[in-house]
């Protein structure tokens, strides 16, 4: 795929990169995972004050406008450092609120989106679904001109940091139905609303959110349904393309430690690089890289322009084979370090927790198998 970042775009990755490098380095990122909030919001306002925040925010509302293919040089940065700050919660929210929202609502959440003082959680994901993208059983009932939320949303990302969350549910309709859903906005200290945290396996904040009967705001118009849909797939399309360019960074990430590891450690008096077998195992991590990073920008050009590309197809196919080979290319290179790989204290396990995080979320190379499947069967 031919596709040149901007000289601006490069510009943003170089500088997020050093200011991760001189903020968020293994070592301090192992003792921000293990603090009581699991992030740093020190951290997440100087990415901010670069303009991270802002990046695919609308230039009326205080961002910097531009979409998914603007977000690329930023999401490497981030799964280069296996980032514990809520990007990706970010990104889910501001195209949620861009595509959903009514015009006050937008013009009293996107700037301070944009700027990075508001942080908010989308809560979608329901176990019963099981990778289904849409599946929803989560209930809105209307009291006079309030509306009500029951239901239980099982992986909701930085949920402790959220002010609000960004709620799916049902307005009519079973679970598995693609009509009758809506989007609400949930106050995080609204009766009715408890919280269970947790890490992920990449120590990744994250809460199961439980409602009975909280109070809730219709994030645009609850009562039409069926437009619901679109702001929904938008949301997850956009969580998809950073997902995939996210793995892509953990991939050069562990590829870089494993090359310069081989270069450098010597067994028998001799560098292991030096093996053919292993100087053939890093040549197919490199060819798995290049792979991923050509489909990276191929999902990101999807949500970017849906309608010049096949979207309802490249996302799925994009988020399989950077999966599948983020996979492959992680096992080789704890492979390529032997003993040490598996250590929590080296980075390179590391790298493979994180990309199988991403590769879970938004649905696994399996799940992304089977949609291809359906569309094209």
């Amino acid at each position: 795929m031919d596709f040149q970042f901007s000289e601006e775009q490069q510009l943003l990755g170089d500088s997020l990169s050093r200011l991760l490098q001189d903020q968020f380095g293994f070592e301090q990122r192992r003792a921000v995972a293990a603090s009581e909030a699991g992030r740093d919001p020190r951290l997440w306002a100087q990415i901010a004050e670069l303009g991270v925040a802002a990046l695919g925010i609308p230039e009326a509302f205080g961002g910097l406008g531009g979409g998914a293919t603007d977000r690329l040089t930023a999401g490497q940065a981030f799964g280069r450092a296996l980032l514990l700050e809520p990007y990706m919660a970010h990104v889910l929210c501001s195209t949620a609120v861009q595509h959903a929202g009514t015009r006050a609502q937008q013009d009293s959440l996107l700037p301070q989106l944009a700027s990075g003082e508001l942080l908010l959680a989308w809560a979608h994901d329901e176990t019963a679904g099981r990778h289904a993208p849409l599946w929803v059983q989560t209930q809105a009932r209307r009291e006079g001109d309030a509306w009500r939320l029951t239901g239980q949303k099982s992986l909701v990302l930085h949920a402790a940091s959220a002010k609000h969350f960004i709620v799916t549910a049902r307005v009519s309709g079973q679970g598995a139905d693609e009509e009758g859903l809506a989007l609400f906005l949930v106050d995080a200290g609204a009766n009715g609303a408890t919280l269970r945290n947790f890490k992920l396996m990449d120590d990744t904040p994250a809460g199961e959110l439980t409602l009975v009967d909280a109070p809730a705001q219709p994030l645009g118009l609850a009562e039409e349904g069926a437009k619901a849909l679109a702001p929904i797939r938008a949301t997850l399309a956009a969580g998809t393309a950073a997902a995939c360019v996210d793995m892509l960074g953990s991939m050069e990430a562990a590829f870089d430690l494993t090359r310069d590891y081989v270069n450098t450690r010597k067994q028998f008096g001799k560098l292991i690089g030096e093996y053919q077998a292993l100087r053939h195992r890093v040549a197919e991590m490199r060819v798995n890289l290049e792979l991923a990073r050509s489909m990276a920008m191929a999902a990101a050009a999807a949500v970017h322009e849906p309608a010049s590309s096949p979207a309802a197809t490249d996302l799925p196919r994009a988020k399989l084979v950077i999966g599948r080979h983020a996979r492959a290319l992680a096992h080789a290179a704890i492979q390529s370090h032997g003993g040490i790989g598996m250590t929590e204290e080296y980075a390179v396990g590391h790298c493979l927790r994180r990309i199988h995080v991403m590769d879970h979320l938004f649905g696994d190379a399996d799940a992304q198998a089977a949609r291809l499947a359906k569309m094209l069967g």
